[in-house]
């Protein structure tokens, strides 16, 4: 299965605001730190806020942040808000089989085993442990701030 892109940004906006420890983060940053345009990341922060993975705040001085702490955000939430199938076949699609296999097909089961341990591993992993795995984020992702440790003389 390959996520979309958004999918993919919306995991990184999640990260983003995560690294930025509860300060507003604005998109243009965001946009900037991943080389993606704003209107994209203001197409993914809808179903975001929607979901209460984010909160967003009007106004000059707004921006977007968690909804609630990175550790209570799993990936798997963040999958089911912004994909839109989950099909791994055509046979999956639309729920009108065209084979005439599809109520006793192996193909269905392990596909359906295979979606399952996919969505189980996706729940073991939150936005902070993302983020915890990567003590330099911050740095990485131009967040104003963050100095980097410089080592001992």
């Amino acid at each position: 299965m390959r996520l979309t892109k958004q999918t993919n940004y919306a995991i990184r906006m999640l990260m983003y605001c995560a690294a930025n420890d509860g300060h507003l983060s604005r998109i243009p940053e965001i946009a900037k730190s991943y080389g993606v345009s704003e209107l994209f990341l203001f197409k993914i922060l809808q179903p975001l806020n929607k979901a209460g993975l984010v909160e967003t705040v009007r106004g000059r001085n707004g921006g977007v942040r968690l909804g609630r702490s990175a550790d209570k955000i799993n990936l798997l939430e963040v999958v089911r808000v912004t994909e839109d199938s989950f099909a791994m076949a055509e046979c999956f699609e639309n729920g009108v089989p065209d084979c005439p296999l599809v109520d006793s097909c192996g193909l269905n089961a392990a596909l359906s085993k295979a979606l399952k341990a996919f969505f189980d591993v996706l729940a073991q992993y939150t936005i902070d442990d993302l983020v915890k795995a990567r003590p330099q984020i911050n740095f990485l992702l131009g967040i104003p701030g963050f100095e980097v440790a410089q080592p001992a003389a």
